[in-house]
């Protein structure tokens, strides 16, 4: 026992800039993560802010059946999905599109142009975008509706027309996140031995045989873990950008899981039912977490733990 508790200090005083920068992780998981898991219980109870946490009536799993129950539950989670997977279909293949026309690019000042104007829109938050949409959408004077007008067609309200919101969506999704989602294919295309399309070259290959014979299915472990991963996380649609963009008009294609929990916590003040819904998504996150490592390992010989 002391010979392990020297070991343990030996190890703590060796590697101290290590385990003093990992403290600074860690207790952030531990207050902002871990410790709130105990207000959690609120799930159960009839939460009242006046009584506290512990002194709330328990009502048991009444407010997980108020939710399963409710008129709204088969629209959110069709809604939830919907966006999810949709995006998920959207997004990659464009990452995926980017990253290999990157890498085949060979005019440097040209491929650092691209890579800098797409990664841009990832680190605008959604109210900038909501303004840019806005300016190209407005139906009074949105670019796109000028265009339409000087055709001579009628103007579209497009963020308040069911039919278009979620293709919009769906677009300005794809179009934020590309660039970014682009660099984790990049960085498995440089890992790929050029030798292999020396000798594909040399052998009379195309350019589209080269990205169809070589490219694609070396990075295919990767395509895979990114798609488990999205799987994973298919209850998370994107709260900033639906909150953003929605209206009344379009709750029946817009609202989320996300929205109308803040809706039920934040606007109405019924707490144990906002608490027991993202209760319910964790914990359904969590099993689909479990389940793509499961899939990863499979298909990848890797796993995320």
């Amino acid at each position: 026992m002391k010979a392990a508790t020297g070991e343990l200090k030996s190890r703590l005083a060796r590697h101290k800039s290590v385990y003093l920068l990992a403290s600074v992780s860690l207790a952030y998981f531990l207050l902002f993560k871990y410790v709130p898991i105990w207000n959690a219980q609120i799930a159960f109870r009839d939460f009242q802010a006046l009584d506290g946490v512990l002194r709330s009536p328990w009502v048991g799993l009444k407010n997980f059946s108020d939710f399963v129950n409710s008129y709204y539950f088969w629209e959110l989670i069709r809604n939830t999905v919907f966006y999810s997977v949709f995006k998920m279909l959207f997004s990659v293949p464009a990452a995926i599109f980017l990253s290999v026309a990157l890498y085949e690019c060979r005019i440097f000042v040209l491929r650092k142009s691209v890579q800098t104007l797409a990664y841009l829109p990832h680190f605008l938050s959604w109210v900038i975008m909501y303004a840019i949409l806005l300016a190209i959408l407005s139906p009074s004077n949105g670019i796109l509706n000028d265009i339409i007008k000087l055709l001579g067609g009628e103007p579209v309200p497009f963020l308040t027309d069911a039919k278009a919101f979620p293709w919009i969506v769906l677009l300005s999704d794809t179009w934020k996140e590309m660039g970014w989602s682009a660099i984790i294919f990049l960085a498995a295309l440089i890992g790929i031995d050029p030798s292999l399309f020396e000798a594909a070259t040399v052998e009379g290959a195309s350019a589209w045989q080269r990205v169809f014979k070589i490219t694609l299915p070396s990075i295919r472990p990767v395509i895979v873990m990114v798609v488990l991963l999205r799987l994973g996380t298919i209850l998370d649609a994107g709260f900033n950008q639906i909150f953003m963009l929605y209206s009344l008009p379009v709750y029946s294609v817009a609202d989320i899981i996300d929205t109308w929990i803040y809706r039920q916590g934040i606007l109405e003040f019924r707490f144990g039912l906002a608490t027991a819904v993202g209760l319910f998504k964790g914990v359904f996150g969590l099993a689909l977490i479990a389940i793509s490592n499961r899939l990863i390992r499979k298909y990848t010989d890797s796993g995320l733990y």
